[in-house]
């Protein structure tokens, strides 16, 4: 027999799965935090190699050949970013069966890509005039808000993770010199520790 307690908790849950779009895949943000790595790993060869990373860096930047390899590599870890986190979450979605392509997963892509998109046109305009070393601190910041925008239609932990790319980026625009470092943190790192805690809290 189901107590009055129960029932509120089965409702609260029936609306929040009508309301928010729950089934993102810890894994692909894990994924995602593994080839932003990789790509800062490229990124320190082209820009530093053979000196240190722990300095102001910016003029290494200015070569053509350079810039070209650091933005084409940005756009493959996007590309690759968003496949695989589709690929896991549509997983997931049918694993819980549940709609991948809903009203719900509609606002949850149309109020994160907005900021994003915004963001890229910001960051290419940067490039462009040749504002390179505010570059990191704007992905960061517009990333940021991108995941707190989207934490209104999916769970409420991506708030936290919207916090850390916000202040990273704040943090980052203090000390341009070290731009890669704070990207690889943000994106990277970030991505990874978000990853595991919410495939150990939702998907097992």
């Amino acid at each position: 027999m189901n107590t009055p307690q129960k029932e509120l908790s089965e409702i609260k849950a029936i609306m929040e799965r009508s309301t928010r779009f729950i089934s993102l895949s810890g894994m692909s943000g894990v994924m995602a935090g593994i080839y932003a790595l990789i790509a800062s790993a490229l990124a320190y060869y082209w820009v530093y190699y053979p000196n240190s990373p722990f300095g102001f860096r910016i003029s290494y930047v200015n070569d053509e050949q350079i810039l070209l390899k650091l933005i084409v590599t940005a756009i493959i870890v996007l590309v690759l970013s968003v496949g695989t986190g589709i690929y896991l979450t549509k997983k997931k979605t049918q694993k819980n069966n549940t709609k991948f392509w809903s009203t719900t997963s509609k606002r949850f892509l149309f109020s994160l890509f907005i900021p994003i998109i915004v963001g890229g046109f910001f960051t290419l305009a940067l490039i462009l005039r040749g504002y390179l070393i505010i570059v990191a601190p704007a992905t960061l910041i517009f990333y940021g808000m991108a995941l707190l925008n989207a934490s209104h239609f999916t769970l409420s932990d991506i708030k936290y993770l919207a916090y850390c790319q916000i202040a990273l980026g704040i943090l980052s625009a203090f000390f341009p010199g070290y731009g890669l470092i704070f990207w690889s943190l943000g994106f990277g790192v970030l991505h990874i520790v978000y990853g595991i805690t919410m495939y150990l809290k939702y998907d097992r």
